[in-house]
């Protein structure tokens, strides 16, 4: 079936194909009247903007780009990435702006595409997660001049404007929950040690507990569920067991739980478990996971919105989301007299 074209909306109407562009595009030129029946035969025939046309005629592709370097199989049953994209693909689809994605296998590789994108003016700005200290991608996209929005801490983000959540805030809700069911001694397992959020949250949690007297220790995760399940082992086979384990994600939480049941160590009867972002998988699982709760999908919106402003011009500052809260589930208990 051929695509249909402005010539074609302008025999229907019997209008030049100038008023047409004029009607579609918002412009002065016509009567409402007229910008109306030209909309409506628009629709009626399925009419869809030419994005390379219009890349063409103003510079702009209608479309911004999102590259990620984490391995597809784990990015497919991460609840986090997967509520963040939907956040954003949702505000772009409003907007009638696509959302270009792809994967890399580092940041160099990343900063490629920026390059080869920005080139061929397949997009308008992009959006950039996983940030390091010292990430080169920050240097490349102001160099290109590439608008740009950072989801992550401003700490690290150059002059790019970022989106961003205090880690503070959800380490406090976590260490006070578990201090106030009595726990003396808990551990932690993080994401990627060279990731700029781990590091904050780190910090965060060595500062807490240790404000609270409490014995604390983080082993290094990577999201992926076979590494949850392994750190949960390494760090319930010590002979000072901590009595309660924060994991990063909740695909690390779910996994690690299933492990230390599997090994016949009791949730929270043994020890208590409690997830970084709450998701489905935490409800489902028995029992259920304490989790901390961030509102990702408008996470993902706010960023969103915020390189819309940006590709047009406007000036745009640096925003922080709404802290996370938490929810109690079974997974959490206050520490036996046995433990005490």
């Amino acid at each position: 079936m051929k695509r249909p074209t402005m010539a074609d909306i302008a025999r229907r109407a019997g209008v030049t194909k100038g008023a047409v562009s004029f009607a579609l595009n918002g412009k002065p030129g016509v009567s409402e009247a007229t910008r109306r029946r030209i909309l409506a035969i628009a629709e009626e025939l399925g009419w869809q903007p030419n994005s390379a046309a219009r890349a063409l005629s103003d510079g702009r592709a209608g479309a911004f780009g999102l590259v990620i370097d984490r391995p597809a199989p784990s990015l497919g049953v991460e609840p986090f990435f997967m509520q963040l994209i939907s956040g954003i693909q949702a505000e772009l689809s409003r907007r009638g702006v696509a959302l270009l994605f792809t994967l890399a296998e580092d940041v160099q590789a990343q900063v490629a595409v920026y390059r080869e994108w920005w080139a061929s003016r397949r997009v308008d700005g992009v959006f950039l997660v996983d940030v390091h200290i010292g990430d080169p991608r920050i240097g490349a996209l102001e160099e290109l001049q590439l608008p740009a929005v950072v989801i992550g801490s401003p700490v690290a983000s150059g002059s790019l404007p970022a989106v961003w959540n205090d880690e503070l805030d959800g380490v406090r809700l976590v260490v006070d929950h578990l201090a106030g069911l009595g726990h003396r001694s808990i551990a932690r397992v993080s994401g990627p040690a060279e990731l700029l959020h781990t590091r904050q949250r780190s910090a965060a949690f060595d500062a807490v507990t240790a404000e609270l007297g409490l014995r604390a220790v983080t082993v290094e995760g990577d999201y992926t569920g076979d590494r949850g399940a392994a750190a949960a082992l390494e760090l319930l086979d010590r002979p000072d067991r901590p009595t309660a384990v924060v994991f990063d994600n909740d695909l690390m939480a779910v996994s690690g739980l299933s492990a230390a049941q599997q090994r016949g160590i009791g949730v929270p009867a043994d020890v208590s478990m409690l997830a970084w972002d709450d998701s489905p998988l935490c409800e489902v699982i028995r029992p259920g996971l304490t989790a901390l709760r961030r509102d990702i999908a408008e996470y993902g919106a706010q960023a969103a919105r915020r390189l819309c402003d940006l590709a047009k011009g406007l000036e745009v500052g640096h925003l922080q989301v709404e802290g996370p809260v938490l929810v109690q589930r079974g997974s959490t208990a206050a520490l036996s007299p046995a433990r005490v």
